[in-house]
């Protein structure tokens, strides 16, 4: 039994090394028909390359595999880009998604990443290792992870500011 299942993830990994894939929820879904219950599974899915690329996906199928598939198969294709700098954020950030408030401040080395599982997710897809954030309103980690986007495709680098102002920070 142990040789399929390494088999099954040796499959798994061959087709996309790069990419860290993180399952954030699975929700079952039961609808009641003539025979009984017909469940439904819905997944929620965090994908990154750990190099400032992360992108979330939900996928629903009738089955826990499928569904997993088709939100790795969404997250990959909506991905953005964050900057790094040294393996942290660039200056504080804050998301907001429905009731889920989100808030994301830069660490120094060695602090490693302080945060739920949701929002913990999406910062170790992106390939951020050193972290502090909080996270107010609600606990759904759907909204979470989707404030959590929302925070990190607000950040800029000095550069960036520099040529959009027209001026020098330093």
């Amino acid at each position: 039994m142990s040789s399929r299942s390494s088999s099954r993830s040796g499959a798994g990994e061959s087709s996309r090394p790069d990419f860290i894939d993180r399952v954030v929820k699975i929700k079952r879904c039961a609808a009641v028909v003539k025979g009984g219950r017909r469940f439904s599974f819905a997944a929620m899915v965090v994908v990154g390359d750990g190099k400032g690329r992360v992108g979330w996906g939900y996928g629903k199928a009738n089955e826990v595999p499928p569904s997993v598939e088709k939100a790795q198969k969404q997250a990959s294709r909506e991905m953005v880009s964050i900057p790094l700098v040294d393996g942290t954020i660039s200056h504080v950030a804050k998301g907001r998604y429905g009731a889920a408030k989100v808030i994301l401040l830069p660490a120094g080395p060695g602090t490693g990443i302080i945060a739920g599982q949701a929002v913990r997710a999406v910062c170790e897809a992106a390939g951020i290792t050193n972290i502090l954030t909080k996270s107010f309103g609600t606990s759904n980690p759907v909204t979470l992870v989707k404030a959590t986007i929302d925070a990190l495709s607000q950040l800029r680098t000095r550069e960036d500011v520099e040529r959009l102002r027209g001026v020098s920070l330093s």
